[in-house]
């Protein structure tokens, strides 16, 4: 089309972006936001609850341990800073070597007796026989019970005069035995009742471990000519390695940490005899008329390094296995 003598061209039409670059940028900030509070206000509680009941004791324990605390600073919060002065008066006190020593004793001890009574029973209770849901169940009750009905019961049956296994004993024509007011006896008793009421846990966790073996291993291995002991050695066991590793951390930890079974069957005596750092952490803070916080504190922290040494052990170990 010709205007003026020229050729007119069509004009262009104009062309409109559905929304500019800087708005459609702020929209997608704005949604990540909105994703990142709603991802928060879900993990709040949460965050709420480790600072309440984990975070925050653990500094108030630290404080404690840190500075010389009375019953009135205690009360008015102006303790002095003291510095490492309560963890030097623990373990220069007599009573520090015993504990210790205690400590790992009836840890260990009854650790070792728990996974292997516990497997024992998990490899049992496999077999899938007629009772077995029924005696799986029957074995659950130590774990079910309140652990001061466990502990009274102990301390019932082995009482010196009184007690069924003395009983027992005389029958048998052995005389008496002090089991929980001899030196000799004391912390023997407490950890077989730690023992009675752990297998219950071992037997739960690794006979869901083995729930996750399968049966085709077993069923090649006997046609191979393997026996129960080499399927065991062979099959059962390294498979169950995760399952055991994590079941023996978890044991030591909670182990370590026992004080009420011990303090209603022995208070950690005849003497010392039975005492371990979580009784003496007990006695150092609460035992006496005029408790001594700082020292009571610092017998806990020295109790959580424990623990959290050997936790960085069994991540090392399982960063290692599965490498």
């Amino acid at each position: 089309m010709r205007v003026g003598g020229s050729l007119s061209r069509p004009a262009a039409e104009p062309q409109f972006d559905a929304a500019p670059r800087p708005f459609r940028g702020a929209v997608h900030q704005g949604v990540r936001l909105r994703r990142r509070l709603t991802a928060l206000a879900f993990v709040a509680p949460l965050l709420v609850y480790l600072g309440a009941f984990y975070l925050y004791p653990l500094y108030r324990n630290l404080d404690l341990s840190l500075r010389d605390y009375t019953v009135r600073s205690f009360v008015a919060g102006d303790a002095p800073f003291s510095g490492w002065d309560n963890f030097r008066k623990v373990i220069d006190d007599p009573t520090f070597g015993p504990a210790l020593r205690h400590t790992m004793v009836f840890t260990f001890v009854s650790i070792a007796f728990q996974y292997v009574i516990g497997l024992a029973l998990a490899v049992f209770f496999n077999r899938h026989f007629r009772l077995a849901p029924t005696l799986r169940a029957l074995f659950l009750i130590p774990w079910l019970l309140p652990l001061i009905v466990s502990a009274s019961t102990w301390s019932w049956m082995f009482n010196s005069e009184s007690g069924v296994v003395n009983y027992f004993l005389h029958l048998f024509g052995v005389d008496p035995v002090g089991w929980l007011t001899s030196p000799d006896w004391a912390l023997t008793s407490v950890i077989v009742a730690n023992i009675w009421i752990g297998i219950p846990f071992n037997l739960v966790i690794l006979y869901s471990g083995l729930q996750n073996i399968p049966g085709e291993l077993y069923e090649a291995a006997a046609l191979d000519g393997a026996g129960g002991w080499q399927q065991f050695r062979r099959i059962t066991f390294p498979l169950l390695r995760p399952v055991s590793a994590i079941t023996l951390l978890l044991g030591l930890v909670y182990t370590l940490k026992v004080f009420d079974l011990i303090w209603i069957m022995t208070k950690g005596g005849p003497g010392d005899a039975s005492s371990t750092l979580a009784t003496w952490s007990y006695q150092l803070g609460f035992g006496t008329l005029l408790p001594k916080f700082g020292p009571g504190a610092a017998v806990g922290n020295i109790l959580i390094l424990i623990a959290l040494v050997f936790g960085l052990l069994y991540i090392r170990v399982q960063r290692r296995q599965e490498a």
